[in-house]
């Protein structure tokens, strides 16, 4: 892996202030189908299967690999994706461990391609046969740094012989779970340590490129999650709502910041309001600069927040309607914090509207030249040029109902906009050569899981 370094990448086009959402065009499609797995413990003990009778669990020394929830470049054209805490919730993810997949998707192009996705090397984005080891890694917090309470410690999940025995895998390599940590977003620094967002805290966890944490989990100040160790230990309540941490977090081009971005409101702001809280990397802690994302609606949720410069950022929202329930609104909005005070709310443009693009090639084969997005989560958003977007979503292995009544699958798409990101700022190649040589793990490293 390396680190993300950007370079100012000079544009002659100017954003406009307007929306420009339409007239934007589906221009490479993959799939990955839902029952892809990778070896590993046994997992979904704690859960049920989905409302279609299908891909029923436990999954026997299996871990689904899917779920993403947020991606970072790979190597030569492939992808890291984080998948989050498994089966939905924290009383059913136990067993789900918390890993980063290398993923090298062969996009459907107008050109060609077979809509596949496969493993990949981590080191060299060779594509490989399975989800094995050299294609992810596992957080784990073999060095002992967290504080809070993992099912690592415990002989039984949730502590408790009405469970099954905890994985011997899980507790010899103190692997995190779904259990532990509800992560939603991730990034890396200038000093290729990899950050993670966490919806239990909400927490940052920061770990070292094989996914190994290097301190305590750090909490955002005064905003509490009902899993939060201090509320379920009675000495405060709580003022965030259930999976309501950490679905975004942006990093500004130089690594030094991140920006994170709650997926509910916190109790006394307007419930139509997201916090934006600014966190400064050297100094591991946050600055106390916060801004305001205004939803389009109250109960609507985001997705992801990618940075376009120090001041610009990609946003997904949407609702949790699909194509089988209600009316999908699946967006990405661009934001902007300049000339924003402390505690204002950023501005707001419309860039993409994920249920209306043209597929004039009609890439996903559904013989419609318009194509639709209507997962219910669409949760990773990256610039790849400052024409394209790769887009992807969490299916929620094993639920579905996205596009049809059954198990949802991963689909991964690269959008050219119709007008291009204007001062997006982006590694150099010769720079991504330079930082991965520099950030590349040895191949005597412990990699866990």
């Amino acid at each position: 892996m390396h680190c993300l370094k950007p370079l100012a990448v000079a544009l002659a086009a100017a954003l406009s202030t307007h929306a420009f959402a339409a007239g934007n065009t589906l221009v490479g499609w993959a799939r990955m189908a839902p029952d892809t797995f990778a070896d590993g413990p046994t997992s979904g003990q704690m859960t049920r299967g989905n409302a279609y009778g299908t891909y029923l669990p436990p999954y026997e020394h299996r871990q689904p690999v899917q779920g993403f929830s947020a991606v970072l470049p790979g190597v030569d054209g492939s992808y890291l994706y984080m998948s989050d805490n498994g089966f939905g919730g924290q009383g059913n993810s136990a067993d789900a461990l918390l890993r980063v997949y290398s993923v090298k998707p062969d996009f459907r192009t107008a050109d060609g391609g077979t809509g596949t996705v496969s493993a990949s090397s981590l080191g060299n984005g060779l594509p490989l046969e399975r989800f094995t080891e050299p294609a992810r890694f596992t957080l784990n917090d073999v060095n002992g740094k967290l504080t809070i309470p993992l099912q690592a410690e415990q002989p039984y999940y949730y502590g408790s012989a009405a469970f099954p025995p905890v994985d011997p895998s899980i507790r010899f390599g103190r692997l995190l779970t779904g259990a532990d940590l509800d992560i939603e977003s991730f990034r890396e620094d200038r000093n290729c340590a990899l950050w993670f967002g966490d919806e239990f805290g909400p927490f940052l966890i920061k770990t070292d490129r094989n996914g190994t944490v290097l301190r305590s989990e750090i909490p955002l100040p005064g905003v509490y999650a009902p899993q939060h160790p201090d509320v379920v230990a009675g000495r405060v309540q709580a003022n965030l709502g259930g999976s309501g941490g950490f679905e975004g977090m942006a990093i500004t081009p130089h690594g030094d910041r991140l920006f994170t971005l709650l997926e509910k409101p916190v109790a006394g702001d307007p419930a139509d309001r997201l916090r934006i809280n600014e966190f400064d990397i050297e100094a591991e802690r946050y600055t106390g600069r916060t801004y305001f994302y205004p939803l389009q609606a109250a109960g609507h949720a985001i997705g992801d927040m990618t940075a376009v410069d120090d001041y610009r950022f990609l946003v997904i929202e949407r609702n949790g309607a699909t194509a089988t329930s209600g009316v999908p609104f699946k967006k990405i909005y661009l934001i902007d914090t300049r000339r924003v005070g402390n505690g204002g709310v950023v501005q707001k443009t419309e860039l993409v509207d994920l249920m209306n693009l043209d597929d004039p090639s009609d890439l996903n084969g559904d013989g419609d030249t318009r194509f639709t997005f209507p997962y219910v989560t669409i949760e990773s958003v990256l610039p790849l040029d400052p024409w394209t977007l790769l887009v992807a979503n969490d299916n929620n292995f094993p639920g579905g109902g996205g596009r049809e009544l059954a198990a949802d699958a991963t689909e991964l798409l690269k959008i050219r906009l119709k007008q291009p990101l204007a001062g997006l700022r982006m590694d150099h190649p010769a720079e991504q050569d330079h930082r991965r040589k520099r950030c590349e793990r040895p191949s005597s490293e412990h990699k866990a899981g």
